[in-house]
């Protein structure tokens, strides 16, 4: 189980600028809707949020075996 209690994604400017890959995911309609409304608040675009947060849950990912 991955414990985040103490943990925080913090947005703040670009930082990557190397080589990219497209890569197509099905996301349910009210994770798209929260990651919106954080692109709203922030004044990213949905894939910048999308990327932080998949590099902040790779970055502190527990695996369970």
């Amino acid at each position: 189980m991955i414990n985040l209690a103490d943990k925080k994604l913090i947005i703040s400017a670009k930082k990557y600028v190397g080589d990219t890959a497209v890569v197509s995911a099905r996301l349910p309609s009210d994770l798209i809707k929260r990651i919106d409304e954080i692109c709203e608040v922030t004044g990213r675009n949905r894939n910048e949020v999308i990327q932080m947060c998949l590099e902040f849950a790779v970055d502190n990912i527990e695996i369970e075996r």
